[in-house]
């Protein structure tokens, strides 16, 4: 949520920042609302003080015999009034945070305007494979190694569902164990949350309610306002909602394992087959809350440590800061870590790293106390996922696929899989 005394400080300077990300930005009827909730604020308590006046002396009037009917009538009509007003500034109140949950996070200068055709390559490590025979897809791969069933998969939970078997479920084991076991060795807390979450909890992940589409509702219709969580950062993010953390308590730096819940509604293409994008896949998700002064170096750390895991597989990978319109409405700023898949003859986001800074922050009431100032401030929230693995074996398989139809294990991971190599069965 954004800072409504900024956009009542430097209204312009938001709005062309806003831009960036928005077809059409105008502050009018927020600022309008803005002023009439000052000014009801200021009549009433203008009022409430003269009530409180008038009645302390009333005792005393009447103790002195003088009558104050009168006085009695104008305080019941002024509290009349005050009631009035505290209800038009309840429905201000209720319209001003209307427009606010709408409004996105400002991104930060040095992002682009505009959409995908913005984002910026700013590394890339290893190379794409070149292979000297004629190379399979993910689909085959993993079809013909039995590592994956899609046809059971659909069986058990329809279009958008696969069933891991065998390896392949040791090996998407092994993904996960992977991650757990790097960021445990980077001084990470390793956190199981729930899978069902309340609607507060998308509301201050910026999630709701613009996109409360994208979800799986859970529950009777009375509890219609719990859902699935679509990523671990939604429940990450209401960790600390409505605390005030210590400042030496920061930064807080943890991390959750779950699966993913995604209705993903009209969202697939024809090129995205297997587990490329799916209702339901595994993440390991990175957060950390952060002092402001500090997120913008802990953007580049999570950043790095996602690099870090692709680099430990051994695949081709770029990273690419992306463009205000194709982040995320919540955050400031995103890197994407993007690995190559051969058979697309693209790359597909496995990790996006976002500073969100105090927007969800607002949104969920999350502060710390400054200790030289005794003051609290709105805390900066940060994630990464660390790593997404429904895209991480599809670029596996296909990036150390051998010419005998066999994948190759990365080393990392041998120790969970409990061997080097894939092959198809019976060979």
């Amino acid at each position: 949520m954004l800072d409504i005394n900024l956009i009542r400080k430097e209204p312009e300077k938001v709005r062309q920042a806003l831009l960036k990300r928005m077809d059409d930005v105008s502050f009018d009827t927020l600022l309008d609302l803005d002023t009439r909730r000052r000014e009801l604020i200021q009549e009433t308590e203008g009022m409430k003080a003269q009530r409180n006046d008038v009645s302390g002396n009333i005792p005393r009037l009447k103790k002195a015999g003088q009558d104050v009917s009168d006085l009695l009538a104008e305080m019941k009509q002024l509290s009349d009034t005050i009631k009035d007003q505290d209800a038009q500034l309840r429905v201000v109140n209720e319209e001003i945070q209307a427009i606010l949950d709408t409004l996105p996070c400002v991104p930060d200068e040095d992002v682009l305007p505009g959409g995908k055709e913005n984002n910026q390559v700013v590394r890339t490590w290893g190379q794409k494979p070149d292979f000297s025979f004629e190379p399979k897809d993910h689909v085959d791969l993993v079809t013909s190694l039995g590592l994956v069933d899609y046809e059971r998969g659909v069986k058990l939970g329809g279009n958008g569902f696969w069933l891991y078997s065998g390896l392949g479920a040791q090996l998407e084991w092994a993904l996960i164990n992977y991650c757990i076991e790097t960021h445990i060795a980077d001084g990470y807390t390793f956190m199981l949350p729930p899978h069902i979450l309340t609607w507060q909890c998308g509301y201050v992940a910026g999630q709701f309610p613009q996109f409360q589409e994208d979800v799986f509702p859970v529950g009777r219709s009375e509890d219609s306002g719990h859902f699935l969580l679509p990523t671990a950062e939604t429940a990450l993010i209401n960790l600390y909602r409505d605390e005030v953390l210590a400042e030496d308590q920061l930064p807080v730096k943890c991390f959750a394992y779950t699966p993913c819940y995604r209705r993903e509604a009209g969202s697939y293409r024809a090129n995205e087959r297997g587990m490329i994008r799916g209702h339901q896949f595994n993440k390991v998700e990175v957060f950390q809350y952060t002092r402001p002064e500090e997120s913008g170096a802990a953007l580049e750390e999570l950043t790095a440590k996602a690099e870090e895991l692709v680099q430990g597989l051994g695949l081709h990978y770029q990273v690419s800061k992306l463009a205000a319109k194709d982040a995320s409405a919540h955050v400031a700023k995103t890197y994407d870590i993007e690995i190559w898949i051969p058979s697309m003859n693209e790359y597909k986001e496995i990790s996006s790293a976002s500073n969100a800074r105090d927007y969800q922050a607002r949104r969920g009431n999350m502060r710390f106390k400054r200790a030289e100032t005794k003051k609290n401030e709105y805390l900066h929230t940060l994630n990464a996922s660390g790593l997404a693995t429904s895209r991480l074996m599809p670029a596996l398989v296909e990036q150390l696929q051998q010419a005998d139809g066999s994948v190759l294990v990365p080393e990392v991971l041998r120790k969970w899989v409990g061997t080097d190599k894939l092959t198809p069965p019976g060979k």
